[in-house]
């Protein structure tokens, strides 16, 4: 599952207000003495046939279930299925053709069933049920990736919402397919599927496997036959249902398709048109090829995480969607794209045994992005990727606490957090430094083949590494799998007679020392002596004689290590690091240092071979108030404007130079508020605001019917400080069809100010809900987050407006 942890903070972050309100947790904690063990099987599934159509006006599914199990050793005469809020109608055992009646007990969350005999372990027996899922009348408890957990759902099921269409998908992860399907709901059961869907016949279905036949009903429906012939975890079964346009493409005779809705169909290829070409990456890099029968993505509408790596069918939400000028930026969701694939190995073949083991699946997955990115995009933007990944997990100190591997948690769901993602992704990386790339990806190989479509843990991928490399990695899975937190090093560096002495001291309070293998560099001029040494005390000393004093010691030089750093290098060995160490994170880090220095030497990233470290540079100068009223910055940031090529880069250039107010830059603004990317333009029309207000209003009006992003700010912006009550619908349109965004909780507040200006009472209403509509999007456990913003400003609004707006307010708020 894509971590999407807060659903507003999406992929383009990518990802999260993962810090967790103290007041969310729970507070009884019984559960720390709760050992989480993988569940023990006492039957195992073999084969789910499945006869479902669905009662659109009732949100119900009317299901009947051929379920074949088998005893997994000792002898028993009972199965116990999850089977969550059902209507259970008849169960029975089936010999053949004909059915038995069988008795059960059903309390509506697990369905126990005494079988007509006992059966000896392997011995398959088959068992009918006829059920009614009612999805909307189970509550189930999501997660911070999950915002939640009712297994099937029907989207505009009465088509009472004009503007959205008509959908069915399922989401599986961790535990909620059985309240579509009796099963047993666990992560290390594996079973074949078929499924006949049927539905109305203007709708497409998506499912696992192979779509083996259509069928055309008298009643004006359709049933599709679905079957998947090789096993795979019941949570990673998967239906859709839409008016779907179906865009197909292929990789080695294997059937690639986008399912998207159809005005989206002219830019399904831009946003998942690099499939085949991750395919073919994944599977040479794992010497194991794809291994299922097809490959298809669809899209839906109010989906509660980011994406799901159903086998063969993977769902996305619909942040997916991009058009052309959107992509022109560059494509937000191509990270999630190469996360979901990953799992088809790694989540689907192998699949973890339990959610305590959860980093087999996840942290593989995360790590694929900075596969992915460095191949395609190059080595600076998969050393970017992971740089992300490790600052995300930095920024919520509370996640050192938790172990990679953790058999304790208050909640299965708990378990999907920056630590199995985020972290685990940047283990993999030191893992991949530490042992090299051959015998990185020959422990995949290991792993995958000797587990395939079978479960594994932790432990079977050390196992995997030992067999290798020959090496004993108890230490390292010990240490960062079932071992919490990460160093904090404090760097000096010492001159004397000849001798240069690194001191690296570990000053995290834990009371834990950890031991780290750590590349040193040591420069003369474009130069350099590697050193490899090991970090492992409280206080490690390394020294080394030189003849010419070094310009640079660069400690950590492969710069993997997951640690918070305190590097007391000097400016010198700074502005040494920019010029001749190689990688992205020698820059960044000498462009922050001189950013923070308040030196011109940060200029040097304006011409940096990397657009994001362009915009990165772009983005520090315009916030340093000494370095940005500097003639020749302004002059630097004014040459590379007219050049620049990186949509984002050019755009930061144009946010930059909107700032020092200079009325020279008017045709600058003027020519770029028509470019293609939306981030391009929206920097230029609020430049021309600032300068021509009354012409960027008249602009704004004019650009509204193709705005996103950056533009879309940029003329919601403009219009809420100088539009009427006229401007009502373009700025509440504009406002409701912005993305899901941290950058929404802010513009909810602007809107409200907005509202303020506005006479008529029934359009305040209407805004109101709109905001309102917004915030009950949030999942409740980061309401803490943006209730203080939006909340805040509509009281205002309502102390504005007087009693009827303050009543209104009251009786919408929940």
């Amino acid at each position: 599952m894509k971590k999407l942890f807060f659903v507003l903070a999406i992929v383009a972050s990518p990802i999260f207000l993962m810090a967790q309100d103290e007041d969310n947790q729970p507070k009884d904690t019984s559960w720390k003495k709760i050992y989480r063990a993988t569940s023990t099987k006492i039957n195992d599934l073999v084969h789910t046939k499945l006869d479902v159509r669905f009662d659109y006006a009732k949100a119900w599914m009317y299901g009947k279930e051929w379920l074949t199990v088998k005893p997994h050793f000792y002898p028993t005469d009972s199965l116990t299925l999850d089977a969550k809020g059902m209507d259970i109608k008849e169960v029975a055992l089936m010999k053949g053709a004909s059915k038995t009646p069988l008795k059960y007990d059903y309390d509506g969350w697990q369905l126990h069933i005494m079988l007509d005999k006992t059966y000896k372990g392997g011995e398959n027996y088959t068992v009918y049920i006829d059920y009614i899922s009612k999805p909307n009348e189970v509550k189930v408890k999501g997660s911070a990736a999950i915002n939640d957990a009712k297994g099937l759902y029907f989207i505009n099921p009465k088509g009472e919402e004009k503007d959205k269409p008509m959908q069915i998908w399922t989401q599986g992860e961790t535990e909620a397919n059985s309240v579509w399907m009796p099963t047993i709901d666990k992560p290390n059961q594996k079973t074949t599927d078929e499924i006949y869907m049927t539905v109305p016949q203007k709708y497409v279905t998506l499912s696992n496997g192979l779509l083996i036949s259509q069928k055309k009903n008298s009643d004006g429906t359709r049933t599709d036959y679905w079957k998947m012939d090789l096993p795979h975890s019941p949570y990673l079964f998967f239906m859709g249902v839409g008016d779907y346009a179906i865009i197909k493409d292929s990789y080695k005779g294997k059937e690639v398709s986008y399912y998207v809705e159809k005005n989206q169909a002219p830019y399904a290829r831009g946003v998942f048109g690099l499939t085949p070409e991750m395919m073919k990456f994944y599977s040479e890099r794992l010497g194991v090829e794809y291994p299922w029968q097809k490959y298809n993505q669809i899209v839906g509408r109010d989906y509660v995480s980011g994406a799901m790596e159903n086998t063969t069918s993977t769902l996305h939400q619909e942040s997916a969607y991009q058009n052309f000028r959107q992509l022109t930026d560059g494509n937000s969701w191509e990270t999630v794209i190469c996360h979901e694939l990953f799992h088809q190995w790694f989540g689907d073949l192998v699949t973890t045994e339990s959610w305590s083991n959860i980093t087999v699946n996840e942290s593989m997955a995360d790590y694929s992005q900075t596969l992915w990115m460095e191949y395609k995009h190059g080595k600076d933007a998969g050393d970017e990727e992971n740089f992300q990944g490790m600052a995300q997990y930095l920024s919520s100190p509370e996640e050192a606490k938790k172990n990679l591997v953790r058999f304790y948690y208050a909640d299965k769901e708990d378990v999907f957090d920056l630590v199995s993602y985020q972290k685990g992704g940047r283990v993999l990386n030191m893992l991949r430094n530490y042992v090299g790339d051959d015998a990185f990806f020959k422990s995949l190989n290991n792993y995958l083949n000797t587990n395939k479509f079978k479960n594994g843990e932790s432990d079977q991928m050390r196992l995997a590494f030992e067999e290798v490399t020959g090496q004993d990695l108890s230490w390292f899975w010990n240490q960062w799998y079932f071992g919490s937190g990460h160093p904090k090093l404090k760097i000096d560096y010492l001159y004397n007679d000849g001798k240069a002495s690194v001191i690296v001291e570990q000053t995290q309070n834990t009371g834990k020392i950890f031991r780290l293998p750590i590349a040193i560099d040591i420069y003369n001029g474009a130069q350099k002596t590697r050193h490899k040494v090991w970090v492992e005390n409280k206080i490690d000393t390394f020294t080394f004689a030189y003849t010419q004093k070094p310009d640079l010691i660069n400690v950590d030089a492969d710069k993997v290590i997951l640690c918070e750093k305190t590097d007391n290098k000097t400016a010198a060995n700074f502005i040494h690091q920019f010029k001749y160490a190689p990688l992205y994170m020698d820059r960044r880090e000498a462009l922050q240092y001189f950013s923070k220095n308040n030196m011109k030497d940060l200029m040097g990233g304006l011409n940096d071979k990397y657009g994001p470290l362009r915009e990165y540079t772009l983005n520090r100068l315009t916030a340093n108030k000494q370095l940005s009223k500097d003639p020749d910055v302004i002059k630097a940031v004014e040459t590379l404007a007219a050049k620049e090529t990186h949509k984002k880069a050019k755009a930061a250039a144009l946010d930059f130079l909107a700032k020092t107010g200079d009325a020279k830059y008017l045709p600058l603004y003027k020519n770029n508020v028509n470019d293609s990317s939306y981030s391009v333009a929206g920097a230029a029309l609020s430049g021309l605001a600032a300068l021509e207000p009354a012409n960027a209003y008249t602009l704004a009006k004019k650009l509204s019917s193709d705005a996103k992003g950056d533009l879309s700010e940029a003329i919601n912006d403009i219009m809420i400080e100088n539009g009427t009550e006229a401007d009502f619908d373009i700025v509440a349109t504009t406002y409701d069809k912005s993305p899901l965004s941290q950058q929404k909780v802010q513009g909810s507040a602007t809107f409200a100010a907005y509202l303020e200006k506005v006479k008529d009472m029934s359009k305040v209403k209407q805004g109101i809900d709109m905001i309102v509509k917004f915030r009950n999007l949030v999942p409740e456990q980061f309401r803490g987050f943006v209730d203080p913003t939006i909340k805040g400003a509509l009281d205002k609004l309502a102390t504005a407006k007087g009693a009827e707006i303050a009543d209104y307010l009251k009786s919408i708020w929940k």
